[in-house]
């Protein structure tokens, strides 16, 4: 029998918690008297320093269902850290995490995990049709900054990024327990395996849209694309270094062509001096952006293994076959 596990961080969740798990509720009872081989045995909820009265919701529902697990965190330590910390106190073979708001439907976990398993994939990333909070500035803001953080990193899965996955559980745990302060949790996920997929979705931030406040803060979002940044290697540093080496080599033609006019043909010379200069600072420049690029890339070598990324991982799918049956129907 093989085990689900799902993961949800709590900061203002009161309004939404008990109607949360009476959906997480359904999909467990569907799994039961499906007699599927896969079972939902625990949801944990991580309150994040909850400025609302969601810890003593949780304390309640806890009460009720004795599949229900509440973590506290000392302090508000943001959702990427609540989620891992989620993950880290886990045990089932597939975790699936989603947020406190009721924008992620509990029921469609079932179809991410056969998504996921029917491809032989890892995870499964939930990706919206339509606008998440009907914003046009927000929605093509975090759109348009997923996809520059795609060519500046050169990591193609980063638009695929979404609070709503389900994952293998051994990744996910792997995953969680190599972060570091500043290392952005997806990043990290995409060291330890290639095999993702998304899954076209209908999401909707019924708290943004209803003109309530969103969890996240401008500063936040920056905070989060920082992170992002910090824990991606950057892909435009080798083009910044290729261009240093062109200009190098470009300089030395350069300076060969102004040796043989100045010794050869001294006369097509108007104006002395220009050629050396232009020459001087192409080569001077050039040898400058290599050496810098080559420093840099040494230190996000530093940076990436402070954030934990592995040399190797290893993986066990063999179990998967338990499940194929059961979601191909």
């Amino acid at each position: 029998m093989l085990t689900l596990s799902t993961v949800t961080p709590v900061y203002s969740g009161q309004d939404y918690l008990r109607e949360l798990v009476l959906a997480l509720a359904e999909v467990r009872v569907k799994l039961q008297e499906d007699e599927a081989p896969i079972q939902l045995v625990e949801s944990i909820f991580v309150l994040d320093e909850g400025i609302d009265e969601s810890a003593t919701v949780l304390c309640e529902l806890a009460r009720e269902h004795d599949w229900i697990r509440v973590l506290h965190l000392s302090r508000n330590f943001g959702q990427h850290p609540a989620t891992m910390a989620g993950i880290l106190h886990s045990s089932s073979d597939w975790v699936a995490t989603l947020d406190e708001d009721l924008q992620h439907p509990p029921s469609e976990i079932i179809n991410l995990l056969a998504k996921v398993v029917l491809q032989d994939k890892d995870v499964a990333y939930a990706k919206p049709i339509a606008a998440v909070h009907e914003n046009l500035i927000r929605d093509l803001g975090s759109s348009g900054f997923k996809k520059a953080m795609e060519v500046f990193t050169g990591n193609e899965q980063i638009s695929s990024f979404n609070s709503f996955r389900v994952m293998r559980g051994t990744l996910a745990r792997a995953a969680a327990s190599v972060c570091s302060y500043d290392t952005y949790f997806d990043i990290s996920l995409t060291w330890f395996t290639k095999r993702i997929i998304c899954v076209p979705l209908s999401i909707k931030d019924h708290r943004v849209i209803n003109g309530k406040q969103s969890g996240y803060s401008l500063k936040q979002l920056l905070s989060h694309a920082r992170r992002m940044a910090i824990s991606s290697n950057t892909k435009l540093l080798r083009f910044a270094g290729l261009a240093g080496i062109l200009a190098f080599l470009t300089s030395i033609l350069f300076m060969a062509i102004t040796l043989i006019q100045h010794f050869l043909f001294p006369e097509t010379i108007d104006t002395h001096g220009w050629a050396s200069l232009f020459t001087a600072t192409l080569f001077f420049g050039g040898l400058i952006s290599v050496i810098s690029t080559v420093l840099v890339e040494y230190l996000m070598v530093a940076i990436l293994h402070l954030n934990g990324k592995p040399t190797f991982y290893t993986v066990d799918r063999s179990r998967d076959k338990f499940l194929v049956d059961y979601l191909r129907g």
